[in-house]
């Protein structure tokens, strides 16, 4: 993936684990856990503290954890992605807060039903946990499959957004 070479970032302690969010100026670039699989490495990135994505996106991602939030409005950049990891990664924004899908619901959902190793691969490549809800996609028969954050927290996301 690439990003803006204009990128900045923040960083929060949430309720599980500290939380890296990255921007331009005007665009959400990622929000990664930190030390979770595929996070990309942002120590060239400056600290900005005055940057108005970052503090937006810091306020609804605490609003999310308080449960006063169940829905997220943020200029996101998906550019970093391919043309398939971005069409997956809409569809992963129109699953609702509280449902979950499945990968093969998914891959259905951006017309490549024969494409579920594919979008798993997509999935979990996300630059947005949370905000791109990854955390609600499950494998077949409901079970709990892989999460770049970790399968402890896409259980407890999962549990505030009354799931599990």
């Amino acid at each position: 993936m690439k990003f803006s070479t204009s990128a900045v970032q923040t960083s929060f302690d949430s309720p599980l684990g500290r939380i890296i969010v990255a921007a331009s100026e005007d665009k959400l670039l990622g929000v990664w856990f930190d030390g979770q699989r595929h996070q990309p490495d942002t120590a060239s990135w400056p600290i900005a503290t005055n940057n108005p994505v970052l503090t937006l996106t810091k306020a609804q991602l605490t609003d999310y954890f308080a449960g006063r939030r169940t829905s997220f409005e943020l200029p996101l950049d998906l550019g970093t992605g391919t043309s398939f990891q971005q069409a997956v990664w809409r569809a992963l924004l129109k699953i609702p807060y509280g449902v979950t899908r499945s990968y093969g619901a998914l891959s259905a959902d951006i017309g490549r039903p024969s494409a579920v190793r594919a979008v798993g691969a997509a999935v979990g490549r996300n630059p947005f946990s949370i905000i791109v809800p990854c955390h609600r996609v499950l494998g077949s028969g409901g079970a709990l499959t892989g999460y770049a954050g970790g399968l402890e927290r896409k259980t407890a996301l999962l549990q505030l957004e009354g799931r599990r």
